[in-house]
């Protein structure tokens, strides 16, 4: 199922008359938040302004996204309901049936092999009703929504927490469960609590070894894993424009760790950009004509303090590298010094086994890039990986152009494996023990969301960190969680101290 223009074009021609209506009603200007809740109430046009973390309110999404694990019931519900078409425009994901262990062809087959009648199933009723359907092997869920589907200014909801993650491209995109889909996909309203609204300014640009993962971890740490309840989070600001579209992605697909309703960034020309790459230049063209109502009013953005429950202040220049875990997204310590110490303290082991770089969060073309660009040095400087190393690309579009453009050989080189475009060790779909209620203490790090107890290996002791991609590649070659790539020297396999450059990579193919 391709993106639907007709529908994004209709939003668009309601979006200024309405938010025109809600600015009246709120009686002052709107953050982009407010502009997309109030364009998309069940009833049309606003009519009173919601009190925020208070009143219910129905809305009418524009689309919704399933993968493969909750569409199961999802989809058996709505065969109930008798339609004959889902009313707004849906699609299923196979991503998260899919275990990770020989590598992708492999991998593939056996989950093949295994969910067969699951996968004949969603494809059937997929085909019947109206819905798109990606096969296993066709990407993750919020990848592929953010290449195919998601828009600026829409309102989405899925089955699935990061489906937040389409927020990088300028969505109120909500993580729900099976019954409010099928609600939705029935044609009836889906209602919510108007959310608070959490506005973080963004200013400085990002640099060095520093990434827009490091943003989200930074965030975590202030917010800690609760914070967010409730509210929508609101990024903006020079910090904000200067960062690429996927990258947005990665930080509003954390949101969810932090207990989010959703997190968003205001149009601007990455997401045209993304937008254009992605072949969607006509929805580019469609949301140009009506940019000023898919950000926040200036003004919102120059007094955020007014408009805001809270605002949060983070200059991406003075934003070093992060490691949060383990066992909790929230526990942030800077690379280096800090890190040793609390190790140390708290008899955290400093052998790194893992470094795995992927999942919804962190699989873009941008992200591999970058990563590559630390397993070339590696290469060229006579390095070897010290830990293990894994690789899940985001969609079979990424994985194709990385492939084509020699980025996943240069993985290969460095004897890393390749997973397939599933969810993978990032959901606990990873056979990496026989008994893993039993397997000994270690740590991994991982450019991942979650990492409680358990989660990527089920293996209690795993000590897993959240990294950015190209922080999880410097630790993966160094294999020691105290590792500093700003500072500290490697030895290479002639017994000569080299240290890695900055990483490098693009923002597109």
């Amino acid at each position: 199922m391709a993106f639907d223009i007709d529908m994004i074009k209709k939003v668009y021609s309601q979006m200024a008359e309405r938010v025109d209506a809600a600015r009246k009603v709120v009686g002052k200007p709107l953050t982009l938040s407010e502009k997309i809740l109030y364009s998309h109430l069940w009833d049309g046009n606003p009519t009173k302004a919601f009190a925020r973390g208070k009143d219910y309110v129905d809305f009418a999404p524009d689309r919704i996204a399933l993968q493969d694990a909750t569409a199961q019931m999802a989809l058996l519900q709505f065969m109930q309901a008798g339609k004959k078409k889902v009313a707004v425009p849906t699609t299923t994901h196979c991503d998260h049936l899919i275990q990770a262990k020989n590598g992708a062809s492999m991998d593939l087959q056996s989950a093949l092999n295994t969910s067969n009648e699951v996968f004949n199933f969603l494809e059937s009723v997929s085909n019947k009703y109206g819905l798109g359907f990606w096969k296993p092997g066709a990407g993750i869920i919020h990848q592929v929504v953010l290449e195919n589907y998601a828009f600026p200014g829409g309102m989405m909801i899925g089955t699935d927490s990061h489906t937040v993650n389409a927020g990088g491209l300028g969505m109120v995109a909500i993580g729900v469960g099976g019954a409010d889909a099928v609600d939705v996909m029935a044609g009836m309203a889906w209602e919510l609590k108007f959310p608070k609204l959490i506005g973080v300014r963004l200013t400085g640009k990002l640099s060095g070894w520093t990434a827009p993962k490091d943003v989200i971890l930074r965030v975590a740490d202030i917010l800690t894993v609760k914070g967010g309840t409730g509210a929508i989070v609101e990024y903006f600001g020079p910090g904000a424009t200067s960062m690429s579209c996927t990258g947005k992605g990665t930080i509003c697909n954390m949101g969810a760790e932090i207990g989010a309703t959703t997190s968003t960034f205001g149009y601007d020309d990455s997401m045209e950009r993304y937008l254009r790459a992605t072949d969607r230049a006509d929805v580019a063209d469609a949301a140009n004509k009506v940019k000023d109502y898919l950000t926040g009013d200036t003004e919102v953005y120059a007094h955020p303090e007014q408009y805001f429950d809270q605002v949060i202040d983070i200059n991406l220049s003075e934003l070093g590298p992060l490691l949060n875990g383990p066992f909790t997204p929230d526990l942030s310590t800077p690379v280096g010094e800090e890190m040793t110490k609390k190790a140390k303290a708290n008899d955290w082991p400093m052998k790194v086994e893992w470094g795995l770089i992927g999942s919804c969060t962190n699989s873009s073309y941008e992200d591999l890039s970058r990563a590559s660009s630390i397993a070339q040095q590696a290469l060229d400087k006579g390095l070897k990986t010290k830990a293990e190393f894994g690789i899940n690309p985001g969609s079979e579009q990424v994985r194709y152009t990385a492939d084509r453009d020699g980025i996943l050989e240069v993985f290969e080189k460095l004897d890393a494996k390749i997973f397939t475009n599933a969810c993978g060790p990032c959901i606990g779909q990873w056979a990496r023990y026989e008994d893993p209620k039993n397997a000994p203490k270690n740590s991994i790090v991982h450019s991942f969301n979650r990492n409680f107890a358990k989660r990527a290996d089920g293996n209690p002791n795993t000590h897993a960190f959240v990294a950015s991609p190209e922080l999880t590649a410097a630790i993966a070659i160094a294999g020691r969680l105290d590792f500093n790539p700003l500072t500290d020297k490697l030895i290479n396999e002639d017994g000569q101290e080299v240290m890695l450059d900055e990483p490098t990579g693009w923002e597109l193919p």
